[in-house]
């Protein structure tokens, strides 16, 4: 589909020990439009999660300034909501893993059309660039927005919300760092919920120790509208990475 080099490969992290796979990969069509923004944008705003290094993010972020807090969003579909977040947020650098290749080529058109320089597309399974390509301590806050419920029993462990990912992700959040998490499957929400509170590395930003309002910073995405015209209800959860905790990180 793409020259070597000039677009996300078909499957980056090909011979890395993986963990459960929490995502279907999506190679759907692509719009001009869209190709044409990851043959440009890819080599300068792109990469792949192949796990063959540690990313130094300010290297990856070189417009913003040294030492600019960084924020891996986790799944961002079509990239709508990522680019406003990364609007409205100019000196945060938005790191942003997916897999479907229409998304990663609509966000960065995007990223171009509006000016922002302070996002960048990883293409590839999150769990490998957590264990394997960020150093610890380096995130100010992680977003997983509507993720895959999986909603047969026999699935619920492919789900990321788990202990193991939350072992991992306290050990690349930096102390105080948010973790936000937003569903509109009720069962998965309650999951979250019960997960995240048992965790010792983080803790509940809700004096009620329950789910939180919607933040205004996390734009109504085109998956929550659809959720909602069918009568669900979108759960936040917001968690803080403690500062210390009784387990090893």
């Amino acid at each position: 589909m793409f020259e070597p080099g000039a677009g996300p490969a078909a499957n980056p992290s090909d011979g890395h020990e993986r963990t459960i796979r929490s995502f279907q990969p999506r190679r759907s069509r692509v719009t001009k439009a869209q190709h044409d923004a990851l043959v440009r944008l890819w080599p300068r705003w792109g990469f792949d999660i192949d796990g063959s290094r540690v990313v130094d993010l300010d290297q990856l972020f070189d417009t913003l300034p040294p030492g600019a807090p960084v924020v891996l969003e986790i799944g961002f579909g079509m990239g709508e909501a990522t680019a406003q977040m990364a609007a409205a947020e100019p000196d945060t650098g938005i790191l942003a893993a997916d897999v479907h290749t229409p998304g990663q080529g609509n966000l960065l058109r995007l990223a171009e059309l509006n000016g922002l320089h302070n996002v960048r597309v990883a293409n590839g399974d999150a769990i490998i660039l957590l264990r394997e390509m960020l150093p610890p301590d380096c995130l100010a806050g992680v977003r997983v927005y509507f993720p895959d419920p999986w909603p047969k029993k026999r699935h619920h462990k492919r789900r990321i919300i788990q202990p193991a990912f939350l072992d991992l992700a306290a050990t690349r959040m930096a102390p105080g760092a948010l973790l936000h998490c937003a569903t509109d499957w009720e069962p998965y929400a309650e999951q979250m919920l019960e997960v995240l509170t048992a965790h010792p590395a983080f803790e509940n930003t809700q004096p009620d120790g329950g789910f939180a309002p919607r933040p205004e910073h996390r734009p109504l995405t085109r998956f929550e509208g659809q959720g909602l015209d069918k009568g669900h209800s979108v759960r936040d959860l917001l968690f803080r990475r403690k500062a210390s905790c009784g387990r090893p990180l």
